[in-house]
């Protein structure tokens, strides 16, 4: 077992409307948990490193999440809402790409501590159609998604 964060994520499609992720850092759940849950430590990974304007922050089930990133070819809003909340376990939400409006998927994400001071994220998203999830993966998902994990490794090395 290697104590290195992995430098990108295990994306796979395990069934016709599913993405599958699973990433490990080299930092603790409560460490991981913090950078997805305090808004100022998101403005900081989510957008590839890019400046992200929070336009909605509303951690609690029910509430509202909305970020814009900021980059050479303009910009890309995220948004959702929240569906339930597992402190430092598990996040249900909505997830909607403003590149492809009208297709949101639910996203789960799971914090699984390793017992070593690393966390494996475990991220799974449910698409209403296979042509949505492929749209999805069709768009560049995965290589802004390692992007955005290289900038939140950066940022859980700076403790």
């Amino acid at each position: 077992m290697t104590t290195q964060s992995n430098s990108t994520a295990t994306l796979t499609a395990p069934g016709e409307r599913e993405i599958h992720v699973e990433r490990i850092f080299n930092a603790s759940r409560d460490r991981v948990w913090a950078a997805y849950t305090e808004v100022d430590q998101v403005k900081q990974w989510w957008g590839r490193g890019n400046p992200v304007d929070v336009e909605a922050f509303e951690f609690e089930a029910g509430g509202r999440w909305r970020l814009v990133e900021h980059h050479e070819g303009g910009t890309d809003g995220f948004e959702g809402r929240y569906r339930a909340i597992e402190p430092k376990d598990r996040i249900e939400a909505t997830f909607t790409w403003d590149g492809m409006p009208g297709y949101p998927c639910v996203e789960i994400t799971r914090f699984e501590d390793l017992g070593d001071g690393r966390t494996k994220l475990v991220v799974d998203n449910l698409f209403f159609t296979r042509e949505e999830r492929d749209g999805m993966l069709n768009s560049g998902m995965e290589g802004g998604m390692n992007e955005s994990y290289a900038a939140l490794d950066a940022l859980l090395a700076r403790d």
